[in-house]
């Protein structure tokens, strides 16, 4: 079974559907219910704070329509629809849909929409992983108005501050300032030279210093990795441990 988790929500103006695609994703292993909405506008402010991998999203809704909020979704974002009239499906796969579920649809009717949906992000991660893997020498990042070349060589840690990370580079005492998440960076380091051990630090695996107990010292700077990184880090030491 797959160990990828695909984050998900589900989107319905009838309770009942709604309810009932909820007792589905719950009891599917690899999906993981953020949050249930019951109209488009609901679920297109929750996903601005909290973007999501995948919608279970009805196509007749007042407002705003599921064909309509599908097109507004950000481009990693995919999409099943669940809809009671058929004629929908072309529109549906107009949009790039990953299926096309009509109610009433039970729960293997669901489960094989899923199942799409898991190999389709699976291939993703693939790419992504084999892309990340490659040894990527250099970043461009937005500064002051500027976009900045940061050598990945060059780099100590990444600190993020709520919006904002700070870039912390040898031989400079002060950071580089960019607007970004640390949840969005992480996706574009390659995973052989950096790896987040805070919520709030990404470091250089090649430029740790000292490793004391449960903080890692770069450049005099110690950073604290915290239980739900601490599996992954030891793994790390224990593969380039004598």
């Amino acid at each position: 079974m797959s160990s990828l988790k695909i984050s998900c929500i589900a989107v319905d103006d009838e309770p009942m559907a709604l309810n009932l695609v909820e007792s589905y994703i719950e009891k599917t292993p690899f999906l993981e219910l953020k949050a249930k909405c019951s109209s488009a506008i609901e679920a297109m402010q929750f996903i601005k704070e909290h973007p999501v991998d995948l919608l279970f999203l009805d196509i007749q809704m007042p407002d705003l329509t599921g064909i309509e909020f599908s097109k507004m979704l950000p481009k990693d974002s995919r999409v099943i629809f669940t809809t009671a009239f058929d004629h929908y499906a072309l529109e549906g796969f107009k949009v790039d849909a990953i299926d096309y579920l009509l109610k009433p649809f039970d729960y293997a009717e669901f489960l094989a929409a899923a199942n799409k949906a898991n190999t389709w992000f699976e291939l993703v991660k693939g790419k992504r992983e084999s892309l990340l893997s490659e040894e990527k020498e250099f970043l461009f990042v937005k500064s002051e108005y500027k976009q900045l070349r940061i050598k990945l060589a060059d780099v100590l840690y990444f600190e993020g501050l709520k919006d904002y990370i700070k870039i912390w580079l040898k031989d400079n005492p002060k950071p580089i300032l960019t607007l970004m998440s640390l949840k969005s960076l992480e996706q574009e380091l390659p995973n052989t030279q950096f790896m987040r051990v805070h919520r709030s630090f990404i470091i250089s695996l090649n430029n740790i210093d000292v490793i004391e107990r449960s903080q890692i010292i770069i450049n005099d700077q110690r950073i604290t990795v915290s239980e739900q990184y601490k599996s992954k880090f030891l793994e790390f030491i224990n593969s380039n441990s004598l």
